[in-house]
């Protein structure tokens, strides 16, 4: 039988969701908890691979058991068991060929940044204290929803068969002290979220226009994109699938 877990976790102490030798990441500390405390080895696939220090709010993956699965009684051991920053929320029973990854509709994302210094959200959002114009920025963000192929904002070297995506939204908001960016889409490449927002910043800090904007895209070359902002603003957010409501 195969089994959704819908999962949380501050990714500050791990290098990202994907096993990796000698380094923690979220994905073997999950599978050390599933496969203690079902008794058999467990195997979890990611709806997406996060990257080192990013974090996600909402997440999924799935994992295939023999068992009958006392829903409730398994959460509450697991998040007795596992480390305080990871929680799971739910495991749902799916049908045998559902995919975590592949058959994901939409993907969310936030990038954090806080414009006033505040050392409780050091590893949680970026502090920039510069003066951003985030009209300016929005205008950009909108720009994005025009285009398909974002090889500029990629990291270097990946392999993927296409560089297309389909992004759904795009915009920047001001709660309070915090900007947070929110972008949408059906998939997303290495590095992307992050080349976009650094990108966007130096749009705000009217370091590049926006025709300047439209060029970079055109140009599908990533050393003509902004820098990549650091990794602990980040946050998968949501994760769609056609059969699972919440």
């Amino acid at each position: 039988m195969r089994y959704f877990i819908r999962f949380a976790y501050n990714g500050t102490h791990y290098h990202g969701w994907q096993i990796q030798p000698n380094a923690s990441s979220v994905q073997e500390t999950l599978n050390k908890a599933f496969s203690v405390l079902l008794s058999e080895p467990i195997s979890i696939m990611g709806a997406g691979r996060t990257d080192t220090g990013v974090h996600a709010t909402e997440m999924f993956g799935h994992f295939d058991s023999e068992k009958t699965l006392n829903v409730p009684v398994l959460v509450h051991k697991l998040n007795s068991y596992l480390p305080k920053d990871i929680v799971i929320f739910d495991i749902l029973l799916v049908h045998d060929d559902a995919h975590c990854r592949f058959d994901a509709k939409k993907r969310t994302y936030e990038y954090h940044i806080n414009t006033v210094k505040n050392p409780f959200l050091e590893q949680l959002s970026w502090y920039v204290n510069q003066k951003l114009d985030v009209d300016l920025m929005n205008e950009a963000a909108q720009v994005l929803l025009k285009h398909t192929d974002f090889q500029c904002f990629s990291k270097s070297h990946t392999d993927v068969n296409t560089f297309d995506c389909t992004i759904f939204e795009a915009f920047w908001k001001l709660e309070n002290d915090k900007l947070i960016f929110t972008i949408s889409a059906n998939r997303f490449l290495r590095n992307m979220v992050r080349a976009i927002v650094g990108t966007l910043i130096n749009i705000g800090l009217k370091k590049i226009s926006l025709t300047d904007f439209e060029n970079i895209i055109a140009s599908k070359n990533r050393e003509k994109a902004g820098f990549s902002v650091p990794a602990h603003g980040l946050y998968l957010t949501k994760v769609n699938y056609d059969y699972i409501t919440k």
